[in-house]
C-alpha cells in the first residue's frame, strides 16, 4: 500500500496467485467508513483553502470598501477557473481513471493520465486567451489569468491521483499551497517588511507561485513511479477514445460551474443597484457559502473514485448507495453549520468588516439564505457522484434550471421595485430548486458502465 494512497490496486506486472486477488476497499469496503476515510484529507485541505479566502478578503478589506466590492465582482471568475479545472474537468479525469481501474485495466488508466495532461494544457491555454481578451479590465485578474494554465495543470494532476483513490497527496498539496498563498499573498498584497505593497495584484501573484510549487511536486510523484498510474511518454499515440472518455464527463461538467458563475454574476449585478454596502455585504455572505460547500466538495470528490470503480466493476447498486450516502452527509453537515451561522451571523461578519452598512446587509443575507446552503451541499454531492457514473446531463440541467429561475425571478423583482431582502429570498429559493432537481436527476437517470469503459488496451498499443 502506498504511503500516500488507499486501497492499493495491483499493477499489471505484479504476480499474485489467481485465487487471492488484491482487495479493493473502494469497491468492496463499507461505504460510509470508506467515504469518510477518503473525505477527511479533502476536508482538511479545503478548509485551508477557505482560510485563504478569508485571509485574502481580510487583506483587501483593509484597502477599503471599494476594493471589497470589486473583489465581489472578480471572485466569481477566479472560482470559475478553479471549479472548471478542478471540480469539472478534474472530476472527469478522476472518473475515467477510476472506471478503468475498477475494471482492472491499469494500462488504460495510464493512457488516460497522459491524455488528461494534454487536455489540461489545451484548456488552460484557451482559458488564458479568452479571459485576457474578454475578462474584466482589472489588473489583478489579468495577472491571475495570465498564468492560469498552471492552475489547470495542477488540478489535472490532482484529478489523476484522486482517480486512483489517492486523496492524501493532492490534499497535502492544497494544504501547502494554502499556507504559501496566505504568506505570499499577505506579504505581496499588504507590503510587509521590506516588500512594497502591490495590493490585489500581489495577492494574485502569490496564488500562482503556490500553484507552481504544488504542480511540480505532483508531477515528480507521478513520473517517479510512485503513483498507481504513470504517464505513457515513449510511443504515446493520441487516441480519440481516450479524449472522449474524459471529455464526456469533464466537458459536460464544465457547463455546471459556468452556469453557476453566470447565475452569481447576474445576481451580483442586480444587487449592485442597491449600493456598495449591500454588494459588499452579499460578498461576505457568499464567502460563507464557499467555505461550507467545501465540506460537500470534500465528500463529493471522495465519492468520484468510489462510484467510478463500482461502475467499472459492474456494481451499479453499490454506486447508487454511495451517491445517496454522500448526499446525506453533505446535506446534514453543511446545513447544520450554516444554521448556526444564520442564528449568530456576527461570528462570521466580525471577521471582515466593521462598516455598519455592510454588517447590516451581511446579517440580513445570512439570516435569510444560510440555512438553505444544505441544498447546495446536496447538489454538489449529486454532481460529483454523477461524474463517477459518467452521467452528467441531469446535474447540469439542474444548474440550468437555477439560472433560469434567478434570471426570471430577478427580472420580476426589478420590475416591481423589490428590496434587497426580496432578492435574498430569491437566492435562497434558487438553492432549493438546485438541490431538489439534482437529487431527482440521480433518481431518474439510469446508471451503468458503457461497453467501452472497461475495455482493455493491448500492450502493443500502450
Amino acid at each position: 500500500m502506498s504511503d500516500l494512497g488507499v486501497a492499493e490496486l495491483p499493477l499489471a506486472d505484479e504476480t499474485l496467485p489467481p485465487a487471492t486477488p488484491a482487495r479493493n476497499a473502494l469497491v468492496e469496503g463499507p461505504i460510509l467508513r470508506t467515504l469518510l476515510r477518503l473525505a477527511w484529507p479533502n476536508v482538511v485541505a479545503l478548509s485551508a483553502g477557505v482560510c485563504v479566502v478569508i485571509a485574502e478578503t481580510s487583506y483587501i478589506g483593509r484597502l477599503g470598501v471599494e476594493s471589497l466590492a470589486a473583489m465581489a465582482l472578480v471572485f466569481p471568475f477566479v472560482i470559475l477557473t478553479m471549479t472548471m479545472s478542478g471540480g469539472a474537468m478534474g472530476g472527469g479525469v478522476s472518473s475515467a481513471i477510476a472506471r478503468a481501474l475498477g475494471a482492472g485495466d491499469v494500462a488504460r488508466a495510464s493512457m488516460l493520465a497522459s491524455h488528461a495532461v494534454l487536455i489540461g494544457l489545451t484548456f488552460g491555454l484557451a482559458f488564458t486567451l479568452v479571459m485576457l481578451l474578454f475578462g474584466p479590465a482589472l489588473l489583478q485578474i489579468k495577472i491571475f489569468f495570465g498564468g492560469v494554465v498552471i492552475a489547470w495543470l495542477m488540478n489535472t494532476l490532482a484529478g489523476i491521483l484522486r482517480g486512483t483513490g489517492n486523496m492524501k497527496l493532492p490534499s497535502l498539496m492544497v494544504l501547502g499551497s494554502a499556507l504559501c498563498q496566505i504568506i505570499l499573498g499577505g506579504t505581496l498584497g499588504l507590503g510587509l517588511g521590506p516588500v512594497p505593497q502591490f495590493g490585489m495584484p500581489g495577492v494574485a501573484a502569490g496564488s500562482l507561485i503556490a500553484y507552481s510549487i504544488s504542480l511540480s511536486i505532483m508531477a515528480w510523484y507521478i513520473l517517479s513511479g510512485r503513483a498507481r498510474v504513470n504517464f505513457v511518454i515513449k510511443g504515446l499515440r493520441i487516441r480519440r477514445g481516450m479524449f472522449f472518455d474524459i471529455l464526456k464527463v469533464g466537458a459536460v461538467s464544465c457547463f455546471s460551474p459556468l452556469q453557476s458563475v453566470l447565475t452569481v454574476t447576474i445576481f451580483t449585478h442586480m444587487l449592485a443597484g442597491f449600493g456598495t454596502a449591500v454588494l459588499a455585504g452579499y460578498g461576505i455572505g457568499a464567502r460563507l457559502e464557499f467555505m461550507l460547500t467545501s465540506i460537500a466538495f470534500a465528500v463529493g470528490i471522495a465519492s468520484v473514485p468510489m462510484v467510478g470503480m463500482a461502475i467499472g466493476a459492474g456494481h451499479v447498486a453499490r454506486a447508487r448507495r454511495i451517491a445517496w450516502i454522500a448526499g446525506l452527509v453533505s446535506f446534514v453537515s453543511v446545513g447544520a453549520i450554516a444554521t448556526i451561522i444564520a442564528i449568530f451571523p456576527d461570528l462570521w461578519v466580525n471577521i471582515f468588516t466593521g462598516d455598519p452598512g455592510v454588517r447590516a446587509a451581511s446579517r440580513q443575507y445570512l439570516h435569510t439564505v444560510a440555512p438553505l446552503y444544505a441544498f447546495i451541499g446536496l447538489s454538489i454531492a449529486m454532481y460529483f457522484s454523477s461524474q463517477g457514473a459518467a452521467k452528467m446531463l441531469g446535474p447540469v440541467l439542474a444548474q440550468t434550471a437555477r439560472l433560469v429561475f434567478v434570471a426570471i425571478g430577478g427580472w420580476w423583482l426589478l420590475r416591481h421595485q423589490a428590496s434587497a431582502a426580496d432578492f435574498f429570498v430569491l437566492a435562497a429559493a434558487s438553492m432549493v430548486v438546485l438541490g431538489t432537481l439534482s437529487a431527482l436527476s440521480v433518481v431518474l437517470t439510469r446508471w451503468g458502465p458503457k461497453a467501452t469503459s472497461g475495455s482493455r488496451i493491448h500492450p502493443a498499443l500502450s
